[in-house]
């Protein structure tokens, strides 16, 4: 069974650690048997490529990297910078995950 991550597809996160440091992003994809992420804008590599249908030229296109989580943090809502991220039950019932730094709820 994998573990679960603090991180989801389609949040905010910042990056603390690593060559990206300081920067901000929406997750694109979480690869969770590696605990990486995709992070939109993040950690860009040249990956070099052969003509093909998408792209008839070839040549050398930038795309993003996978970024370890630990080294990811997910942006508060209303302060903008990084939280730590908590689970609670809603006034509906259901569990939802908060910033601790606000203590608002995160989409």
């Amino acid at each position: 069974m994998q573990k679960k991550l603090h991180i989801k597809k389609g949040d905010n996160v910042i990056v603390v650690a690593g060559n990206s440091k300081g920067l901000q992003g929406r997750v694109l994809e979480v690869i969770r048997s590696k605990s990486r992420a995709i992070v939109e804008g993040v950690n860009m590599v040249s990956k070099h490529t052969k003509p093909n249908q998408d792209n008839p030229q070839g040549g050398i296109i930038k795309k993003e990297g996978p970024v370890h989580i630990s080294n990811l943090m997910v942006v508060d809502p209303s302060s903008g910078g990084a939280t730590r991220i908590g689970r609670r039950l809603n006034d509906k019932g259901k569990l939802v995950r908060y910033a601790k730094k606000s203590g608002e709820e995160i989409k």
